[in-house]
């Protein structure tokens, strides 16, 4: 979770130590929203020079244990630990040991995004290194949907509402109250708009500006009423529409493109999960049926 930063890419970078690897992905919030990277790395023997960043780092170690130089003592993490270093603190970090490997997932956030709008303050966090399984397991898989398929509205619906999470559970800032009036209307509002452009949906960002809401609120309403995110929703609506269309006898690789999925993978992973079969499964089965 300690990295003084390349240019972030799709494609991996192997080490001259053979298994150590470092991957980076540029997801965007929004369509036209602000990016957020995302780092999936393994070291076995390296260590960070001293260095700080501009944004909030926070990672989950998911393999060894990592000790951590900062604030002018040692931190230690390891499996299952969360770790948030703030905005332009000095740290550094490697294996706890020489015989030691570590691995982490870890994502850069503005400060602005940790707490989305809906905290007094810039969240300051004590601790830096987390004891919480829970979110610890749900920014583990945020992190690895979004750096397999960096969709905008996806990485906007899920980074933001953990983010905000993390700060209201471990920060010192005080959240405001979570009571979001006419959460109903908002709902429906937000589904018609996404419905309406399945290809490029608009950013929550945007929609939350038109109606006088922060993000986390947008979110907050549509969540309560519906029971997911706006980015589950509209995927679940696109299989329904990607259904009408294979049913056509439209192929799978026509149809995603047509639906607003990134590619026919993506509808496969999609279609399974709402479905149980793959595209191509459901499309011979309703054409045998004919």
């Amino acid at each position: 979770m300690n990295e003084g930063r390349p240019a972030p890419s799709d494609g991996g970078e192997q080490t001259p130590a053979g298994r150590e690897q470092a991957r980076w992905t540029r997801a965007r919030l929004g369509r036209c929203g602000p990016p957020l990277d995302l780092l999936t790395a393994r070291f076995d023997r390296h260590v960070y020079a001293p260095h700080a960043h501009d944004e909030y780092t926070v990672g989950v170690c998911v393999g060894g244990s990592e000790v951590i130089a900062y604030r002018g003592g040692r931190l230690h993490a390891g499996p299952g630990s969360i770790v948030v270093l703030s905005p332009g603190e000095m740290h550094t970090g490697g294996p706890a040991t020489p015989t030691d490997g570590y691995a982490y997932r870890a994502l850069y956030a503005a400060p602005g995004l940790v707490g989305d709008g809906v905290l007094g303050e810039l969240p300051h966090f004590r601790e830096a290194v987390l004891d919480d399984p829970e979110l610890a397991a749900a920014l583990l898989a945020a992190h690895a949907d979004i750096a397999r398929c960096p969709d905008p509205l996806e990485a906007e619906s899920r980074l933001p509402w953990l983010l905000t999470a993390l700060a209201r559970r471990h920060s010192t800032a005080r959240p405001a109250g979570d009571t979001v009036a006419g959460a109903d209307r908002i709902a429906r509002q937000i589904r018609d708009r996404l419905a309406d452009d399945l290809t490029a949906p608009p950013s929550l960002a945007g929609l939350a500006a038109e109606l006088g809401l922060s993000r986390y609120q947008l979110l907050r309403a549509f969540r309560t009423t519906v029971g997911i995110p706006p980015y589950a929703w509209l995927a679940q609506h696109r299989v329904t529409r990607a259904r009408a269309l294979l049913e056509t006898g439209l192929r799978p690789a026509e149809v995603a493109g047509l639906v607003g999925f990134a590619d026919q993978a993506h509808l496969t992973r999609w279609f399974r999960r709402v479905l149980g079969v793959t595209p191509a499964a459901y499309r011979n089965s309703v054409q045998d049926g004919r």
